[in-house]
């Protein structure tokens, strides 16, 4: 049995010897040199990888855009959704521009937390662009939502938490965006839903597995063959977000929960945050014997670490660590 775990632009193997069901190796993958102790190859350095993405800031022209935030909030990155005429309907444009961020985002480890946003007033994101699905033949259809679920699964794959910001409706594939990240919150006039079914559909980017993940299956069965839409209180309720809360006359209560949010982790050592989420979402996947060989692995991997060594002598020496994702 073999298990994957990836850090950033990295990936580690685990594997498991024929000769001994019993121990675990695992090495780096990309050239980082371990230290070989008994049955298993740990570690010895975590490299930071400073890539810049190149969209650094909003233009008029980008349907999504990234903001870095500075000052004090350096490391707080926004995934920002700016397609107005068409309420950030998941198109062509759209998704070809996400999947650049993403995938730039993704190999920068200067980018502590992202928060997903939409400026479209009262739309975080409204789902597939049907004008475009309409003229599609069914082998275009299946090729889109393919393209469309692997935008998803690289969300979810981002190495650092992930925020999703609703301030507006999030229905059927902009809720499964949403799902994709880690966290969500809500205004409580959001409304959001998979309504699919309600279009002789199902959800095809994710939704019919990570829903029942994050609410049980029982009530995600009920959500989805009803297409039923919810409220962000009524939400809250669910497990389906964080965080809700009244908006505001800005229109962007949610945004400013997830802005909160994000200040809560970006203090916290970046390298074991990225390596306990990668313990979570893998964990999660397997029975407990093979999740408790993961977070072994994890774990490891943060004890060489200056920042751990910082957290240790910030404890002793009764001071706020300084960590630098090292």
């Amino acid at each position: 049995m073999t298990f994957l775990c990836s850090i950033a632009a990295r990936r580690v193997k685990i594997i498991r010897p024929e000769s001994n069901a019993g121990t675990f190796g695992f090495m780096w993958r990309g050239g980082v040199h371990g230290l070989v102790s008994g049955d298993v190859r740990l570690p010895v350095c975590y490299n930071r990888t400073h890539f810049r993405g190149q969209h650094t800031e909003a233009t008029h022209s980008a349907e999504v855009d990234v903001k870095r935030l500075d000052g004090e909030d350096t490391g707080i990155v926004e995934v920002v959704m700016r397609r107005h005429k068409a309420r950030n309907a998941l198109g062509h444009v759209f998704i070809s521009q996400m999947r650049e961020i993403i995938t730039s985002l993704s190999c920068d480890t200067a980018s502590r937390v992202v928060i997903f946003r939409s400026m479209v007033p009262g739309v975080f994101c409204a789902g597939a662009d049907l004008k475009e699905r309409a003229v599609m033949n069914n082998i275009s259809a299946d090729s889109f939502v393919h393209r469309l679920r692997t935008l998803m699964t690289d969300i979810a794959s981002m190495p650092m938490p992930t925020i999703a910001a609703m301030d507006g409706a999030a229905l059927g594939g902009g809720l499964e965006l949403a799902l994709a990240c880690d966290l969500r919150t809500a205004a409580y006039s959001a409304q959001m839903g998979l309504i699919e079914t309600t279009r002789g559909l199902l959800p095809g980017a994710g939704g019919s597995q990570r829903l029942p993940r994050l609410v049980g299956i029982s009530l995600a069965k009920e959500l989805i063959f009803t297409g039923r839409r919810v409220g962000g209180q009524a939400a809250l309720g669910l497990g389906l977000v964080n965080q809700a809360t009244e908006q505001n006359q800005t229109g962007d209560a949610a945004y400013t929960e997830a802005l909160s949010l994000a200040r809560e982790i970006l203090p916290q050592a970046p390298v074991a945050i990225r390596l306990a989420k990668e313990a979570m979402d893998r964990g999660i996947e397997v029975e407990m014997t093979k999740a408790m060989a993961i977070e072994r692995l994890c774990y490891s991997m943060v004890i060489p670490t200056r920042d751990r060594q910082e957290g240790m002598a910030a404890f002793l020496e009764k001071r706020k660590p300084n960590y630098t994702g090292e």
